[in-house]
């Protein structure tokens, strides 16, 4: 087992700027979980979970909390745009580092390939006739731009994305609000017929709330992006830690709150629920004109400013595990403070799985889809594990880096592990996640047996 001690030594990143604002990760801490995932995925879940489907996401959002937590309480102490990759191997060794690092960069980048896909339908719907892979190489190529620049462009990309996607949930939720108390305009309160009938709060029982679980879970994906920017922050520390403080209730305000909103307006049963997206589906009940042009346009700015982000996590992964010795030199090499070699073979490669959907739309996508099904699970597990090792080691060696600290640690911790190995029994039992369980775990594993075969290597030279 290496050593734990606050003077391993990890990558330097000297050479990449810090000119991302303290408005910029706060933004980005709250723009970067809020994608098409709420939008329009989490109409599979209330059609599968009815009114039960806001338990769903509280319980969820409790565990993103304490995740988030104790990732806040290491990036905070070792600053890093590794970040949980870089803890993992502090804690565990190279393997573990390797491991994580690179299944999450697998991840970001064929998630740029989905969501360059889910863009480029909504703007073939618009201008009807011009092709697919068209728009996603347009949308590829300003987004491989912007982060080949200065680190600051890509934090203002995404602080107006990010800010215009908050914006937006604000006036549902305020809209929401008064369409159920019954004082908007041309609109009569539903009470609560929606969630007492139909079933009753649990529709679909047990099994349905597990659904709603899981889809809610995976709808949470992408709040990790916040630490691994703190490390080109003008203030590491200080930037992690509020981000990580004010990100945590504003989230589950967004997620919660709108899920409570839309069962109480809509049937969960209803058809547009689905179809049209719960979003929509809620508009178009309290009324307001124009609701799906409108949520079609905030769909689109969701799934592009995921793309940004995605890019940018991709490169930083990356260019930290070249840093630290765990990847090919040449993704390391850094230009006016941007590792820009990592941004393009973040960029090709998350191009490459589009052109994988063109060629092979039945299998090959598919099989990178399950690939990645529950890698989240995979660095939730990691951040937790690292973080019970590295705490003990940092309230003993250095106690004054512990600007956040995880609560009740470590019972909070051992809490939150048990949270995710529920989850993953959970998956096992239902037939369409128990094949992502399975592939990203051959996956993991592959990975491992890479990393410890290389630690053992470069032990043994």
């Amino acid at each position: 087992m290496p050593s734990t001690a606050v003077t391993t030594p990890q990558e330097s990143d000297a050479s990449l700027t810090h000119g991302l604002k303290q408005r910029h990760l706060s933004m980005i801490a709250l723009g970067g979980v809020i994608g098409a995932g709420l939008f329009v995925g989490s109409g599979a879940g209330i059609a599968a979970a009815g009114p039960s489907i806001v338990l769903a996401y509280t319980l969820s959002g409790l565990l993103v909390m304490l995740v988030m937590r104790m990732l806040g309480e290491m990036s905070a102490a070792y600053p890093s745009s590794g970040s949980f990759s870089a803890h993992a191997e502090r804690a565990f060794g190279p393997w573990a580092g390797f491991t994580v690092g690179w299944s999450f960069w697998i991840l970001l980048c064929t998630a740029v390939g989905l969501e360059g896909i889910g863009a480029a339908k909504i703007v073939t719907g618009w201008l009807p006739g011009t092709p697919e892979w068209a728009w996603v190489a347009l949308f590829m190529l300003v987004f491989c731009a912007t982060n080949l620049a200065a680190v600051k462009n890509f934090g203002e990309f995404e602080f107006w994305f990010a800010a215009l996607k908050v914006g937006a949930i604000a006036l549902f939720l305020v809209l929401g609000v008064l369409a159920i108390a019954g004082v908007l305009p041309g609109t009569d309160s539903p009470g609560t017929a929606n969630l007492t009938g139909r079933g009753g709060f649990f529709p679909g029982g047990g099994e349905g709330l597990v659904v709603g679980l899981l889809a809610s879970v995976f709808a949470y994906g992408g709040l990790e992006t916040v630490t691994i920017a703190a490390a080109e922050s003008e203030d590491p520390v200080r930037g992690v830690a509020g981000a990580v403080r004010t990100a945590m209730w504003r989230i589950a305000l967004f997620y919660v709150g709108s899920m409570a909103v839309i069962v109480t307006l809509v049937p969960w049963d209803a058809r547009t629920v689905v179809e049209k997206g719960p979003y929509v589906a809620a508009l178009d009940a309290v009324g307001i004109p124009g609701a799906g042009g409108l949520m079609n346009v905030i769909v689109l700015v969701a799934l592009l400013s995921a793309m940004n982000a995605n890019v940018y996590g991709a490169s930083r992964i990356a260019y930290s595990l070249v840093g630290r010795g765990l990847g090919p030199r040449a993704l390391g090499r850094v230009f006016g403070g941007v590792p820009r070699v990592a941004v393009l073979a973040s960029s090709v490669f998350g191009f490459g799985c589009v052109v994988l959907s063109l060629w092979r739309p039945d299998d090959v996508f598919s099989w990178l889809l399950n690939m990645i099904g529950a890698v989240v699970l995979v660095v939730w597990a990691f951040v937790a594990l690292s973080q019970l090792r590295l705490r003990r080691a940092l309230e003993r060696e250095a106690p004054d880096r512990l600007a956040v600290r995880m609560w009740a640690f470590p019972y909070l911790t051992w809490v939150a592990l048990a949270g995710m190995t529920a989850i993953l029994v959970l998956m096992a039992r239902e037939p369409d996640t128990r094949v992502q369980l399975y592939w990203t775990s051959g996956m993991t594993l592959v990975l491992a047996g890479v990393g410890y075969a290389r630690q053992r290597r470069r032990a043994g030279a």
